[in-house]
């Protein structure tokens, strides 16, 4: 909800230490806030909506732009001089309203606000025919877009890399895809009748990609896997006849030993294959 969104965001000052041991009065909040909010709500009752949920409720009337009645719960009304202050936008005027009266009824905090009149202000939207959780497509709504146009919308939307991203890595369970389809189809609005069609399209096309990425994921294992097994068995056949020490005794021969350990040099041919011992060593190790 908009106005839910600017209340968490607003930041109060000064309030939480002063007022900690107080307990908050939520009928006071509840006069404080209906004194910028509800006004006219006897006759209107969608006030609270139209001043402090969404502007898709419709314009308030100029002409109740004050206080209710002064004399209810003076103490806690914000007096028709400061409301002159209030902004007319129904989410900044909610932020402007809590932030009043935080200072007027101690002991309350933002959470009291939101917790208290939230459900208030969503009542009144409700009483007006709109729901303020949906204010965002009922201001945008447009004619019906063709399929090729919300295909690519939605496409594009739901593969962006904040959600399900282009390989939907962040969508293979249900409840991730299902999540980032919903938004993206209050974002793109004037596809409602293509929206059940291009969840089957999308659906499809994530468990493609999903089952892709694992097949070739196994390539890979399976590549590597095949190289290992060669490994290991050119290994084990190098170690059955010695050719493998065999072939490092001739390596040290020819790189290490000045006569190559050639006839009448058997010391060196000797000391080659000491070097070359690791080769038994190792093999005595492999199954």
């Amino acid at each position: 909800m908009k106005t839910q969104l600017l209340i968490l965001g607003l930041i109060i000052t000064g309030l939480s230490s002063a007022n900690a041991a107080t307990t908050c009065s939520r009928a006071n909040l509840t006069r404080c806030l209906d004194s910028v909010c509800a006004i006219g709500i006897s006759s209107n009752a969608s006030a609270r909506c139209q001043y402090c949920g969404t502007s898709a409720a419709g314009a308030a009337p100029k002409n109740a732009m004050k206080s209710v009645s002064a004399g209810a719960s003076a103490k806690y009304n914000i007096s028709d001089k400061d409301l002159k202050k209030a902004p007319t936008d129904p989410g900044q005027r909610y932020a402007w309203a809590t932030k009043q009266c935080l200072s007027k009824v101690a002991g309350c905090t933002a959470d009291d606000v939101s917790e208290t009149y939230d459900s208030l202000i969503e009542q009144s939207c409700r009483a007006a025919g709109v729901s303020a959780q949906m204010s965002q497509t009922l201001e945008s709504t447009a004619k019906t877009k063709s399929k090729t146009t919300c295909q690519s919308e939605i496409t594009n939307c739901v593969i962006a890399d904040k959600r399900c991203m282009a390989d939907f890595r962040n969508c293979a369970e249900n409840t991730d895809f299902d999540k980032f389809f919903a938004a993206c189809g209050v974002e793109n609005a004037g596809c409602d009748e293509h929206i059940a069609s291009i969840r089957v399209d999308l659906i499809a096309d994530r468990d493609n990609a999903i089952k892709n990425a694992e097949s070739i994921l196994n390539q890979i294992v399976a590549t590597y896997q095949s190289a290992r097994d060669k490994k290991i068995s050119s290994i084990k056949s190098g170690c059955a006849d010695n050719s493998a020490r065999d072939k490092c005794v001739e390596t040290v021969c020819a790189n290490n030993m000045n006569n190559g350990c050639g006839v009448g040099f058997e010391s060196e041919k000797s000391m080659a294959i000491q070097l070359c011992k690791f080769y038994e060593i190792a093999c005595a190790t492999i199954d």
